[in-house]
């Protein structure tokens, strides 16, 4: 169909309508996995962490278990894979939503995932963890006991070997409509796991009325002092990104405005932003944004912890419809890598900054396909960095990204 279009401007026209309505469908924009086996290779949505051993671990949702496995040769062949949860269950299969997986200098391991509650989308999250390196994890539990909707799970290592977790919450619909309020999207949770990942402390609500369906970015910005950004609600519709940093761990910090793109819409975007903080403090934000200030990918840096962000720089090309970025700091580099589809194929070009996002590389293509795939992630051992992705026509990849550059 695109190769009949008159020009490349309708070209561009049709991928960006394209793109924007799967962002938007209310469906969540995505079909249910129809794959039963639980194996990686039918997995859609796979997670990639560093092991402070250089050792590789996944966590990927399949045939309705969340499986967890390792590789000592950067994902070339893996262990046998461990199940987390004994029955498969209807994990949450929206494209921002995948499980989530750390790994501390002791070797324990921890993975979040949810799973749908009913047919409206309304979830909950579960938590694992395994002490003994892998062989074994502990019987997943719902990381909070509120039976309201949860989704969209982050997890993050403090530099203590904490775990801080965050998730989009909607307790507090509850108590509005008893007051016969309107209560728009969620609400930013957050809990932190101290005891080696033993146990969850209680929740508690960092900020209400941001964006329902959309992941979360977590990075920290000190010890202690998890920073995340989300897309926030301003004012009664517009779905614009903010960034949030703690005072200490449990004084969530203000509410800061991205950029001003004045998306006003009341539909599910499904495509979340993604922070990385550099060696040298500065804040680093990639999203994607349909609103009539702009449209399409941006990135932008904050030098003031978030207060203040540069103006936002364009990302990709516009008629292959950008989408999904992901950004990583690394050891004296910034990567930041996206997906775009030119009409047949689906690539994902990368860039790097050795200045701290002050000037940027020229993008060069790490990897493509013609069939479906999974969004990109990028991972770090601290020194490399490496672009995950998993697709229908090859498995699992990972790629390190220095020699594309």
């Amino acid at each position: 169909m695109i190769r009949l279009l008159a020009s490349s401007a309708a070209a561009a026209a049709l991928l960006w309508t394209l793109g924007a309505s799967a962002q938007m469908s209310h469906n969540h924009g995505a079909d249910q996995p129809s794959c039963t086996d639980p194996g990686l290779a039918c997995a859609t949505k796979v997670t990639p962490a560093f092991a402070p051993d250089g050792a590789l671990w996944l966590a990927w949702a399949a045939g309705g278990l969340v499986s967890v496995a390792r590789s000592s040769d950067l994902g070339r062949s893996f262990a046998p894979p461990v199940a987390l949860n004994a029955n498969p269950l209807d994990l949450d299969w929206g494209p921002d939503a995948r499980p989530k997986i750390v790994v501390g200098r002791d070797g324990r391991i921890s993975v979040a995932f949810a799973r749908f509650r009913d047919q409206r989308f309304n979830g909950e999250v579960f938590y694992s963890r395994s002490s003994d390196g892998g062989r074994t994890f502990a019987k997943p539990l719902p990381i909070t006991p509120n039976v309201e909707s949860q989704r969209f799970e982050a997890l993050a290592l403090d530099a203590d070997g904490s775990v801080f977790a965050a998730w989009l919450d909607k307790r507090n619909r509850v108590p509005a409509a008893a007051r016969n309020e309107k209560y728009p999207g969620a609400a930013l949770a957050f809990a932190w796991s101290s005891d080696h990942g033993a146990g969850v402390s209680d929740t508690r609500i960092a900020h209400d009325n941001t964006c329902e369906c959309c992941r979360l970015g977590v990075a920290f910005a000190g010890p202690g002092r998890p920073a995340i950004v989300f897309r926030n609600i301003f004012g009664e519709m517009v779905r614009d990104h903010a960034v949030m940093t703690f005072a200490d761990r449990q004084t969530p910090g203000p509410v800061y405005r991205v950029s001003v793109d004045d998306w006003a819409t009341e539909a599910c975007p499904h495509h979340g932003p993604s922070l990385a903080i550099a060696r040298d403090g500065s804040y680093h934000v990639a999203w994607f944004t349909n609103g009539r200030a702009r449209r399409g990918l941006f990135y932008a840096r904050s030098t003031d912890g978030g207060q203040t962000f540069s103006e936002p720089m364009p990302i990709g090309r516009p008629d292959r419809a950008p989408s999904h970025p992901y950004l990583i700091a690394t050891d004296g580099a910034l990567w930041l890598a996206w997906k775009e589809f030119d009409g047949e194929e689906t690539s994902v070009p990368s860039m790097v900054s050795h200045d701290n996002g002050r000037t940027w590389s020229a993008p060069k293509v790490a990897a493509k396909t013609t069939d479906s795939s999974d969004l990109p992630l990028l991972a770090t051992d601290g020194r490399n960095a490496f672009l995950s992705w998993q697709t229908k026509a090859d498995g699992y990849r990972l790629m390190p990204l220095e020699a594309t550059q």
